[in-house]
C-alpha cells in the first residue's frame, strides 16, 4: 500500500514538480491553499503520512495549517516539510518550534526534495514504531506491577494473620483496623491534614496498616500470651517489637514500591510513639511522628479496648471512647481527635457487625 503525501501549495507549477516527484511511489493529497489543506487533513489524518507545504498561500498560510496540526494532534503522528521560495529566519523560527520537521528552499533539486522528505518520513515512521513499542511494553509493566501488587498484598494478609492467630487475637481485628484507618484517612483528608498524590496511595496506607504488629512474631509466647500485666522487664522486651517488625518488612523490600514500604515502615515502627513524647521505640513527639502511624495508633487503641485479649476483657464503645479522650491510652493529636469525633459512630457500627458475627465482646 503506498503512502499518502499531502502537498499544499497556492503555485500550480511547484504543485505538479512536486506531484510528478512522488506520484510514482506515493498516493497524492493536493491543496491550493492552507484552508483547503486543513480540509484535506480533517479528512484523511488517518491516511496522511507526510504534509509538504509552502509558507505564503491565500486564505490560510503555510505556519496557520502547521499551528491547526499542532492544536488536533496531528501534528505528533504526521511530519510537516515546508517547502517555500519565500521564508525569513523568523518564520522558520516560529515553525521549527512549531515542530516542522525540515524546511527545504525555492528552487529546489528533486533529488534532494525526494531523499530529505524520505529521511524524514522514514525517521517519523520509526519514531511512532518505538512509540507504539513503548506504550505495549507500558502496559506490560503495568500489568506486572498489578500482579506484584497482589502477591505483596497476599503476602501481607498471610503474615498479619499469623500474627493474629498467635497472639490469639480476634480473626477480625486486621480487617477492623483496615476499616477505621480507611475512615480516619478519609475525613483527614476532607480536612487537609493529609495530602496525598492519588486514591493509590490511600490504598497502600490501608494495606500498610495490616503490617503494624508484624514483629509480634518475634517476641516469645510467655509474654505474648502472658494473661496477667507484664513486667517492666518483659514490657521492654514487648517493645521490641515494632524494631523487629522493620527488620522483617526489610526483607519485602524487594517489591519495587518504595512509597508502600514506607508506609509499611512508619506504621510498624512508630504505631506506638504518643503525641507527647511518651510513647516508643523513639520517643518521638508532636509532628515527629508520621501522620499515617499517628492514624494507625488511634484505630490499634480503640480495635484493643473493644476486644477480648488474654489479659483483659472488652469495654463499650463509649467507654473506650472516653478512655481515649481522657488520655488512659496515651496522648493524641488534636488533628486526630477532630477527625475521631467525626466518625465515632462509624467506628461503633464497625464493632456492632463483628458482634452480630461473634467475633467481639
Amino acid at each position: 500500500m503506498n503512502r499518502t503525501i499531502l502537498i499544499a501549495d497556492d503555485d500550480e507549477i511547484s504543485r505538479s514538480i512536486l506531484a510528478e516527484i512522488f506520484k510514482k511511489d506515493y498516493s497524492l493529497l493536493v491543496a491550493s491553499d492552507g484552508q483547503e489543506a486543513i480540509e484535506l487533513l480533517e479528512k484523511h489524518a488517518n491516511s496522511i503520512h507526510i504534509v509538504l507545504l509552502d509558507i505564503i498561500m491565500p486564505r490560510k498560510t503555510g505556519i496557520d495549517v502547521v499551528k491547526e496540526m499542532a492544536r488536533t494532534g496531528d501534528l505528533h503522528t504526521i511530519p510537516v516539510v515546508l517547502i517555500t521560495g519565500s521564508t525569513s529566519k523568523e518564520n522558520e523560527k516560529i515553525s521549527y518550534d512549531l515542530g516542522v520537521s525540515d524546511i527545504i528552499t525555492k528552487p529546489f533539486d528533486p533529488y534532494i526534495v525526494r531523499r530529505r522528505v524520505e529521511n524524514v518520513l522514514n525517521l517519523y515512521l520509526h519514531k511512532n514504531e518505538l512509540e507504539a513499542m513503548i506504550a505495549i511494553q507500558t502496559d506490560k509493566i503495568h500489568e506486572q506491577n498489578v500482579h506484584l501488587r497482589k502477591i505483596n498484598e497476599s503476602v501481607i494478609d498471610v503474615l498479619s494473620t499469623v500474627v493474629e492467630f498467635r497472639d490469639l487475637e480476634s480473626g477480625y481485628h486486621i480487617q477492623r483496623i483496615r476499616t477505621f484507618v480507611s475512615l480516619l484517612l478519609d475525613k483527614a483528608i476532607e480536612k487537609g491534614y493529609i495530602v496525598l498524590d492519588d486514591m493509590q496511595s490511600k490504598i497502600k496506607i490501608v494495606n500498610a496498616s495490616a503490617m503494624h504488629d508484624i514483629g509480634k512474631i518475634g517476641i516469645p509466647d510467655t509474654i505474648l500470651l502472658k494473661p496477667g500485666k507484664l513486667t517492666p522487664e518483659e514490657f521492654d522486651l514487648m517493645k521490641n517489637h515494632t524494631l523487629i517488625g522493620c527488620s522483617i518488612l526489610s526483607k519485602l523490600a524487594y517489591v519495587n514500591d518504595p512509597e508502600f514500604y514506607r508506609y509499611c515502615y512508619d506504621i510498624c515502627r512508630f504505631h506506638h510513639e504518643r503525641y507527647d513524647g511518651n510513647g516508643y521505640p523513639d520517643g518521638l513527639k508532636g509532628e515527629e511522628i508520621p501522620f499515617v502511624a499517628q492514624i494507625v495508633s488511634l484505630a490499634d487503641v480503640y480495635d484493643a479496648l473493644v476486644s477480648d485479649r488474654v489479659y483483659k476483657k472488652a469495654y463499650s464503645h463509649e467507654k473506650s471512647v472516653q478512655m481515649i479522650y481522657d488520655g488512659e491510652c496515651g496522648s493524641f493529636s488534636d488533628k486526630i481527635f477532630d477527625c475521631f469525633r467525626e466518625i465515632e459512630a462509624d467506628f461503633r457500627e464497625c464493632v456492632l457487625k463483628t458482634v452480630e458475627e461473634g467475633e467481639l465482646l
